[in-house]
């Protein structure tokens, strides 16, 4: 099986958080950044960009670029929560999310494709789902290796998202200028074009001694330019929780309205458990209100479980234990403080058999998708499927 790497990035993050939270900054050229005369451009919309404004640049500058700018000043702790959503997304298909900065992630879905479906497929779902839950747009790009699916996001930003087939990273990076490879600064770029290299196809075609003597890296270069990248994607620490979590298309109320959400998500996050291996001490219930108000509930269980009717049980006494007034816009269950399976069976038969229920049911859903068989609550609705990635459901009668 081939490796298949996401790069997601946020699209002009800082800026377009400004744009969600003030209506009347859509559609207009917003500048984040600090004082007008000492300070430096953080984001930049992309409003503002064509004029060439661009992050890091100082102010002054950007201003007498574009003096009808509105300048916000950074919200730092807005930014964060805004990216703490977004990461418990991302991981939600895969404990492989290398963080690069608060906006901006590798993932490698190359073991999430039995659960989810394609590589492509799982970057439009993530895109998707930060766009309605996060209301933020991004873009993504997926190849083989990391450096080919950074440059494949760049190249389909904004709000888009760029495959590159395996075999298809010479072909893809060939035309691009020599400045778009990793390594290639602006020095380097002054001595590539001293050489009469221009491309990256260019360097390519080059000999990597031939380079070498006279590039410094010149050997890497030309490994980057024939597509190999064995950099592997690095988690910044080991997963701590897996959850699953919807934002409905209406508000809703009451147990009864919210209970098969939230047992499709504990079977969903139990599934997960067991494709990892792992097991969970901690379920948590997420709840967002309808005016956005968000919090969570806690609770250590008797003894750690990938089982999702256990999750669904906890849940749902976390919720009644609420009792909400008020409408529900997202709930999530999660399974938190992960350890691995101990090598002690479970002295009561029943853990035993429902142990090996849900490996055959596992089995059922990897064949026949993950709404092949669902639980009575959740057979006439349309929260059964794992968000839309059902894998086999164009397949089946």
């Amino acid at each position: 099986m081939s490796p298949a790497i996401v790069h997601l990035d946020m699209d002009a993050f800082y800026a377009s958080v400004e744009q969600r939270d003030r209506p009347e900054l859509r559609g207009r050229p917003v500048i984040v950044g600090g004082h007008r005369q000492r300070g430096v451009v953080v984001a930049a919309s992309y409003e503002a960009r064509p004029f060439g404004v661009r992050s890091a640049m100082p102010m002054v500058q950007a201003l007498r670029l574009l003096p009808s700018a509105v300048v916000v000043v950074p919200r730092m702790d807005v930014y964060v929560a805004a990216s703490e959503e977004i990461f418990t997304i991302l991981s939600s298909v895969t404990p492989l999310v290398e963080p690069l900065s608060l906006d901006e992630a590798f993932l490698d879905v190359t073991g999430s494709r039995a659960l989810f479906g394609g590589p492509a497929r799982i970057a439009a779902h993530l895109r998707e789902r930060i766009a309605k839950e996060v209301r933020l747009p991004s873009s993504a790009g997926i190849a083989t290796v990391k450096f080919v699916a950074k440059i494949a996001s760049d190249s389909a930003k904004p709000d888009g998202q760029l495959e590159i087939p395996e075999g298809g990273n010479v072909a893809f990076l060939s035309p691009l200028p020599i400045g778009r490879l990793w390594g290639v600064g602006k020095k380097t770029e002054e001595i590539l074009h001293g050489l009469g290299i221009k491309t990256i196809g260019d360097l390519g075609r080059r000999n990597p001694d031939w380079l070498e003597a006279r590039v410094p890296g010149g050997r890497d270069l030309w490994e980057l330019s024939q597509g190999h990248d064995d950099r592997k994607v690095v988690p910044d620490r080991e997963a701590k929780s897996l959850g699953a979590e919807d934002t409905f298309d209406e508000d809703l109320q009451g147990e009864e309205a919210l209970a098969p959400h939230i047992h499709s998500q504990a079977l969903r996050v139990g599934r997960r458990l067991r494709a990892c291996g792992k097991l969970a001490r901690v379920a948590q219930l997420k709840i967002k209100l309808t005016d956005f108000t968000v919090f969570t509930r806690r609770s250590t269980l008797p003894e750690p479980t990938d089982d999702g009717q256990v999750l669904y049980q906890v849940a749902m006494s976390l919720l009644e234990a609420e009792k909400l007034r008020q409408r529900v816009r997202l709930t999530g269950v999660s399974g938190q403080d992960l350890v691995d399976p101990g090598r002690q069976l479970s002295l009561f038969a029943g853990d035993q058999r429902r142990s090996r229920l849900n490996v055959a049911l596992d089995r059922i859903a990897d064949r026949f998708g993950s709404d092949a068989v669902v639980t009575g609550d959740l057979r006439d609705t349309e929260v059964g499927a794992d968000r839309g990635l059902d894998r086999n459901r164009s397949k089946r009668k």
